[in-house]
């Protein structure tokens, strides 16, 4: 045999009430966080995933071109310096002289 009690429906009540209160008041405080965050991000000045690869990619293309042009510099340095040398003149075979 089951009783019912109308304090306990009424505590059953005023619970229910007070979850879905505490819910609404969880999204809310949710959605204002989100909020701020979002404006203190975007007060940051931050970029996208998208624009920092392809900086990145660029960056990467940079670095190569650099090395490559480094290269070739030290080989004209080179060429700059052998053609600098004094060039000699070929030596000449003494002349023969007759004994007599």
């Amino acid at each position: 045999m089951q009783t019912r009690n109308p304090l306990f429906d009424d505590i059953s009540r005023v619970m229910t009430s007070a979850a879905g209160a505490f819910q609404g008041a969880r999204e809310e405080v949710e959605a204002r966080v989100r909020t701020q965050l979002e404006r203190v991000i975007a007060d940051m000045d931050l970029v996208d995933r998208e624009a920092f690869e392809a900086v990145k990619a660029m960056a990467a293309e940079a670095r190569i071109e650099n090395e490559r042009l480094a290269e070739e510099i030290e080989s004209l340095r080179r060429e700059v310096e052998e053609l600098k040398k004094p060039k000699r003149a070929p030596r000449r075979k003494k002349a023969e002289t007759p004994d007599a």
